[in-house]
């Protein structure tokens, strides 16, 4: 009795289990299509480019793994991906920090005709290239530039700020900026009214309020606004080389200069998937935090 009772629970499971649906998987299909054809498909190839060898400056297919050895047993190559990885996450702090006055501004303070035209504003910079909006900090920041013209006739300067840190931070943030503002815009903007109400009528102050409901509320907003601030600084080379002066080198420039050393594209391809392969772990983890994490507590 108890068999048959079994067998049928596990019959009507079978008919209960969810099916694909043929219409998701039809318009699904493009977008699978094209992440095969370029994404994946050029990452393959990237990855076994790591294994050829370069014989009298021709490549020649070949599985060898002196290429990652040669590229992880030096101290600079080293040295750079840990470089890289820092700018990348001093921007995504320098770029989530400095935009989130803003972002709650215009979700919080501004009338909504005020919000539109900050959104307008925002948008307005990716008109232009930003190749042209990089090159634009150039003239504001160098020796002779708009700064150290205005601290000159202030009495002190000239401040070294082109071909620094400091520049390829500047860069970074024309990058990122107006889009991580928007981001937070986005999330702030859907944080429930009546949780900041109920706080209030706790005795919550504003500043309590704003780390103890409104962050948490819209966590999910902040982690993917910083995530795609480290994506895009991670990988970025306009910056480092026009307002850094490219040196010390970013893991982009490396690749370059390894490229033209000896047209020796494979090392290149080492450090191209070692860049792929951090980003996909931190694109995860980043989603684990923003939607895994409170789901895998409860």
């Amino acid at each position: 009795m108890a068999v048959a009772e079994t067998e049928g629970v596990t019959a009507s499971a079978g008919r209960n289990a969810p099916r694909p649906d043929g219409y998701a998987l039809f318009w699904g299909l493009p977008l699978a299509l094209w992440q095969g054809m370029f994404f994946l498909a050029p990452l393959a190839f990237l990855v076994v480019m790591t294994f050829w060898s370069v014989k009298n400056f021709r490549l020649e297919p070949d599985f060898d793994t002196v290429n990652w050895v040669k590229m992880w047993s030096k101290g600079y190559v080293v040295d750079t991906y840990l470089r890289t990885l820092g700018y990348a996450v001093l921007a995504a702090v320098v770029c989530s920090v400095l935009a989130f006055p803003a972002a709650y501004a215009l979700a919080f303070k501004v009338s909504p005709a005020i919000r539109r035209l900050g959104v307008f504003l925002l948008i307005t910079p990716f008109f232009t290239s930003y190749v042209v909006r990089v090159y634009s900090w150039q003239a504001v920041i160098s020796d002779n530039g708009i700064l150290n013209t205005v601290f000159a006739f202030l009495g002190f300067g000239p401040v070294e700020m082109l071909n620094t840190l400091f520049g390829t931070v500047i860069g970074y943030m024309t990058l990122c900026l107006p889009l991580v503002i928007l981001l937070q815009l986005f999330s702030l903007a859907n944080v429930d009214r009546s949780l900041i109400e109920a706080a209030h009528n706790l005795g919550c102050g504003r500043i309590r309020t704003i780390f103890l409901v409104i962050i948490p509320s819209a966590k999910v907003g902040l982690i993917l606004a910083a995530t795609f601030t480290f994506i895009l600084c991670f990988g970025d080379f306009v910056s480092p080389v026009s307002l850094g002066g490219s040196k010390p080198p970013t893991l982009s420039i490396l690749i370059v200069d390894t490229v033209k050393q000896g047209n020796h594209w494979p090392r290149a391809a080492v450090v191209a998937v070692t860049m792929v392969v951090t980003l996909i772990v931190v694109a995860f983890t980043a989603l684990y935090f923003a939607y895994g994490h409170g789901r895998a507590r409860r």
